[in-house]
């Protein structure tokens, strides 16, 4: 069974940057769709980046100019790349990847932690 791994995560003061990288257990087949979803306390999943296969990206106005999504390296399916740390990022992050092997399928990580101090 394919599993989604996050990693990356930490504490960072405002103004600072992480770099969030996911990657598979093992291979995942043909990816169509990678996102970067986040859960802040007390509030729903919200999605904050996405890239299709083709290269498109989209993103939630709030990390706009500030966030990047990118195609990971060998070892990663796909990076976020966070500038400009503000308060409000503070969430666990969530690796999401739309991808067909023998069927398409809907895969998960475990999340990983960014907590943004003042």
């Amino acid at each position: 069974q394919v599993q989604l791994v996050e990693s990356g995560g930490g504490v960072v003061q405002a103004g600072g940057s992480l770099r969030l990288s996911c990657a598979a257990s093992r291979s995942i087949g043909s990816i169509n769709v990678m996102n970067w979803y986040r859960q802040a306390p007390g509030k729903q999943r919200e999605l904050v980046a996405t890239l299709t296969s083709d290269g498109s990206t989209n993103y939630q106005d709030s990390v706009k100019g500030r966030f990047i999504i990118s195609r990971g390296n060998a070892e990663t399916i796909v990076d976020l790349q966070m500038n400009s740390l503000q308060m409000e990022d503070t969430a666990v992050y969530y690796c999401n990847v739309d991808a067909t092997r023998w069927y398409r399928k809907d895969y998960w990580g475990q999340g990983t932690q960014v907590t943004v101090s003042s």
